[in-house]
């Protein structure tokens, strides 16, 4: 039967080496030296050997010698992993992946992340960015550890925390009719070349749900959507975070009749607890956005975790 080893008395035999005797080791451990000398003792009779020679308290026996080199050896791979695991602990190293929708991902993110960073310099991340779908599929296989989206309809094997409102308008060019208004009512839209793109469901359940069958085109991939728009191919819906507000030529028109808002959130495995550098993104994301982060049409939501 292999012996229990402590590393405390492993500890006490390599001060005993290094400081020439139990009574120096002791006074270096701040230790009596009977509970030094009865530490060792019982190592002895744990392993089946005598590690010093009697009489000579500082003098290794040859299985001493052989033990002393692996002693220290275990030591160090034990003081390493103790400070690895204390690291991931206070947040001060570790590696979480995350997923997120595009319009995340490109507007919100990196100043989140650059903020993430300072406060936690030793937490790797790895940010990698998709449609819904592919977040909830993301989290849902254990690929991320937490994702940033909507989620389409509920799922018990997911934990939801929304974080944002995100309005839905209208994007056209900036010549189009609709350029300059402040809102657009649904019925407007009809007779337009509309543009259906993956954020297009939104409109499923509300009172411009009609919109949805009478696209020209639709485009998912947002840079062919976006080029699409600026060569007036047509005009779409967005999400307001979705909106490509660099481009000087596109508009964004809020439509408010119908208001159609989708809750971006944080979503997770449910039951499951995450990893410290995972909950210390979590807590940094919800801190930030509650303080304000969002912007017009994308207001922050305060609000417990729900499963959705």
């Amino acid at each position: 039967m292999l012996p229990d080893l402590k590393i405390q008395p492993l500890r006490y035999v390599l001060a005993i080496v290094d400081h020439g005797g139990f009574h120096a080791a002791a006074r270096q451990l701040h230790r009596s030296q009977p509970a030094v000398s009865m530490a060792v003792r019982e190592l002895e009779a744990r392993l089946g050997e005598a590690l010093f020679e009697k009489g000579a308290q500082a003098s290794l026996t040859p299985f001493g010698e052989y033990c002393v080199p692996r002693f220290r050896e275990l030591i160090l791979q034990h003081d390493r992993l103790s400070r690895d695991l204390l690291a991931q602990v206070e947040r001060q190293a570790g590696h979480l992946d995350m997923a997120a929708v595009p319009s995340v991902a490109s507007r919100l993110m990196p100043s989140l992340l650059s903020e993430f960073v300072e406060r936690y310099p030793g937490i790797r991340v790895a940010l990698h960015d998709g449609n819904a779908d592919f977040v909830r599929e993301q989290v849902l296989g254990g690929e991320v550890d937490i994702g940033l989206s909507s989620l389409w309809q509920p799922d018990d094997a997911l934990a939801f925390t929304p974080l944002l409102r995100d309005k839905v308008g209208v994007v056209c060019r900036d010549d189009h009719p609709f350029a300059g208004r402040e809102s657009l009512h649904w019925r407007e839209l009809a007779g337009e070349t509309l543009i259906g793109n993956g954020t297009s469901r939104l409109l499923e359940g509300t009172e411009a749900e009609a919109l949805l069958a009478s696209p020209t085109f639709f485009i998912s991939n947002m840079i062919s959507l976006t080029a699409s728009l600026v060569a007036g191919l047509g005009i779409t819906t967005l999400p307001r975070l979705a909106f490509a507000e660099e481009y000087e030529r596109l508009r964004f028109v809020p439509l408010e009749c119908p208001v159609v808002e989708r809750q971006v959130g944080l979503v997770r495995l449910a039951g499951r607890s995450l990893s410290p550098a995972a909950a210390a993104m979590a807590a940094f994301i919800v801190e930030r956005l509650e303080e304000g982060q969002g912007q017009d049409g994308h207001a922050p939501i305060s609000q417990q975790p729900t499963s959705q």
